[in-house]
């Protein structure tokens, strides 16, 4: 299988207040929102979907879910996420690995890591595979 795209779509009760966080936080775009399912486009065919449990359906559990966001400006992102009033539930740092990042959550509990690639410590850089060229 090759599929042309692959999105996570969370069953939660609160699809309203996430449609809000991720259309303030992250420049997400509704592209449907029926009011109990909605699909949010966030560019570069990026999308997300969340949406009302149905029937006996569950909602999510999201411990230990992570969505990870790759940005171009990750101290610009902290200023502007934490002026908001966001909290960060990791702080700005460095990693060895290879990228700057902080992490908040969503209104489901779901982490954002937020972050920007960087140059991986020596030891760390092993671990990278070749660069197709």
């Amino acid at each position: 299988m090759r599929p042309t795209t692959a999105s996570p779509c969370i069953t939660t009760k609160r699809v309203g207040e996430t449609r809000d966080f991720y259309i303030r936080h992250f420049g997400a775009r509704a592209t449907f929102d029926c009011g109990w399912f909605v699909s949010l486009d966030l560019g570069a065919g990026l999308s997300l979907q969340f949406m009302e449990p149905q029937g006996e359906q569950s909602p999510c559990n999201t411990a230990g879910l992570t969505y990870n966001f790759c940005v171009e400006d990750v101290d610009g992102e902290h200023r502007l996420m934490t002026a908001a009033g966001l909290v960060p539930v990791m702080p700005i740092e460095d990693h060895p690995w290879g990228d700057r990042g902080f992490a908040v959550q969503d209104p489901n509990g779901v982490v954002l890591y937020v972050y920007a690639n960087r140059e991986p410590s020596a030891e760390f850089r092993q671990f990278y595979a070749p660069q197709a060229g």
